[in-house]
């Protein structure tokens, strides 16, 4: 009796939390739109002050000065005065759970991880909630693409790459199982917990640790290459890896976890390697030149890792590795990292007021990550043949009191800007008369 009682206060308490799907998802592209005499910030590098773009079937068609370029009166279908205002294309946010967890007390809502060492073959879109109320809220910021990565364990298994508004994870999808995640053991832990810290020591076990991946490579390296009687579906899942068609995104901060990943992937014939976190990144740079291998630069709002380094290192960092000529982007795990996506274009607005050119920090949240995930061919830039995956902006979207978007398109599809935090913040506008 008392469990059954204990159920029904369960049931009666997720019934009053009244959790509701997003917007319906944007309909297909019918009509054709052309934007004009926006400033377009190409994400290449490159600008032009009064722009002319159209898209057609959710596809990009034209990208031209507004001044020079000449079109028929009835070549597109919806024109969109965009006069003082700003375009870009869709911001791109790299190893995020966003859709994998709700609410994180509500263990049923989450599902970033699973039990086990080496799950290469643990696929993280199938998990995926398109109808995530977390999605939508990043959206008004412009992040409409994401890579959705698992956590846990050793290798923790596959991400994917999404566009933000769909009715379910496969018409969510841009690139399916685009890589494998590997949390390389760190050759330094801290004793005691988070809430009382210890001393930092050496990771004795670090040797063993790297010994057992090295092990498992060889082993799957052997596996996909030669017939086997039996199947075994976490050495297949790595098949792409030796094939060129998956990238291995290696989780590591530190210098000489970073050469040792490398040098262990390098040696087992894997082909696209890119550093996740990457903190001590600037340290490697002969070896990530080397071998061409691209960071994903760990959340930028954060301290230094050791008390000699200086303050600002962390806001410094995409311009230390990008003149050294290493392809950079910014992810934004750590705590709370679902609702802090919304700060992405943030993170990029500091990389610029620390050095890094305007138009290259932008790179950082499009071209660039863009093309460390694989989908360059077809998103992270405004160029014609691409997804029309774009936004309008009444200010600079790098800098968090200007932008402001009016309009948005994903794969020429207009979305609804529209979240729960909108929605309050118009009911009280109105409970107190204001504009």
């Amino acid at each position: 009796m008392i469990n059954k009682n204990i159920y029904i206060t369960l049931l009666a308490f997720c019934a009053s939390l009244q959790i509701k799907a997003q917007q319906i998802p944007a309909p297909q592209q019918t009509k054709s739109v052309l934007i004009l005499n926006a400033t377009a910030h190409l994400g290449n590098g490159s600008v032009i002050q009064n722009s002319a773009v159209g898209f057609k079937d959710g596809k990009i068609t034209l990208v031209a000065d507004a001044t020079t370029v000449r079109l028929a009166a009835d070549a597109y279908d919806t024109t969109i005065d965009a006069s003082g205002k700003h375009i870009y294309p869709g911001f791109i946010v790299a190893n995020t759970t966003l859709g994998l967890v709700e609410i994180d007390a509500v263990k049923s809502s989450d599902d970033q991880e699973e039990i086990g060492t080496f799950n290469p073959n643990v696929r993280s879109i199938i998990a995926y909630n398109s109808e995530s109320k977390v999605v939508e809220t990043v959206r008004p910021n412009g992040i409409l693409i994401a890579q959705i990565t698992p956590r846990g364990g050793r290798i923790s298994g596959t991400s994917s790459v999404v566009q933000l508004d769909a009715w379910s994870w496969k018409d969510a999808i841009i690139k399916e199982n685009d890589g494998i995640h590997l949390d390389f053991p760190s050759n330094f832990r801290r004793s005691g917990s988070w809430f009382e810290p210890g001393i930092i020591e050496a990771n004795k076990d670090y040797p063993k640790q790297v010994e057992e991946i090295a092990a498992f490579w060889g082993n799957a390296k052997a596996y996909n290459q030669a017939a086997s009687k039996e199947r075994n579906i976490i050495f297949e899942a790595t098949k792409g890896l030796f094939d060129g068609t998956q990238t291995l995104y290696v989780h590591a901060d530190e210098e000489k976890q970073i050469v040792d990943a490398i040098q262990l992937a390098v040696n087992n014939q894997i082909r696209k390697i890119v550093i996740v976190g990457g903190f001590e990144a600037y340290k490697a740079a002969d070896v990530l030149q080397k071998y061409n291998v691209g960071v994903f630069l760990r959340r930028v709002h954060d301290m230094p890792s050791s008390d000699d380094e200086d303050v600002n290192l962390p806001y410094k960092m995409a311009k230390i590795l990008t003149d050294k000529g290493i392809v950079v982007g910014l992810e934004n795990s750590g705590d709370h990292e679902r609702m802090s996506v919304r700060n992405l274009p943030f993170l990029a607005g500091t990389c610029a007021a620390f050095g890094l050119d305007k138009e290259k920090a932008l790179q950082l949240i499009t071209s660039n990550t863009a093309k460390l995930l694989g989908i360059d061919d077809t998103c992270g830039t405004l160029e014609t043949g691409k997804d029309a995956t774009l936004f309008i902006s009444e200010g600079d979207a790098l800098d968090m009191r200007t932008n402001k978007l009016t309009t948005a398109f994903i794969q020429g599809r207009k979305i609804n800007l529209e979240t729960f935090q909108t929605k309050l913040n118009d009911k009280f506008k109105a409970k107190f008369n204001q504009k």
